[in-house]
């Protein structure tokens, strides 16, 4: 039986909001925890979040990109993907000082992508995704 998503778009938007949401969260929660129990370490179950939502998004990204008819908003979608890797491992591994507002660009334009790519670029038939002919 083959594995297959039956909306990886609504499944990716969904999985990128929530995304958007623990990274903006995510300060509050801990300035509100440092104020009230004066501790400032971020649990390690929290911290994995951040890979969860990664391989979320990537089966996402690959079953939609599957249905897409625009090699446009698949490439993007790829490449959203992988600039909010980079910058989830560049937050754990400080290789750049960046502000960690760049989370969100990624994550908002992976909401987007996936939103857009649901509506316009969907394949009616297999013919169509196997072929170039609605890219």
């Amino acid at each position: 039986m083959k594995l297959t998503l039956h909306k990886p778009d609504t499944f990716g938007a969904l999985a990128s909001f929530l995304c958007f949401l623990h990274c903006v969260f995510t300060p509050i929660l801990f300035i509100t925890h440092a104020s009230l129990c004066c501790s400032t370490n971020t649990p390690n179950w929290w911290k994995t979040i951040d890979y969860a939502f990664l391989a979320i998004s990537f089966i996402a990204i690959y079953y939609a990109t599957a249905k897409s008819s625009n090699s446009a908003i698949k490439k993007l979608l790829w490449f959203s993907w992988s600039l909010l890797l980079l910058t989830i491992v560049n937050e754990k591994y400080n290789w750049v000082a960046v502000n960690e507002y760049v989370n969100y660009i990624p994550a908002l334009l992976l909401v987007g992508l996936h939103v857009y790519n649901s509506r316009y670029c969907q394949c009616q038939t297999n013919k169509c995704c196997s072929s170039h002919e609605c890219a």
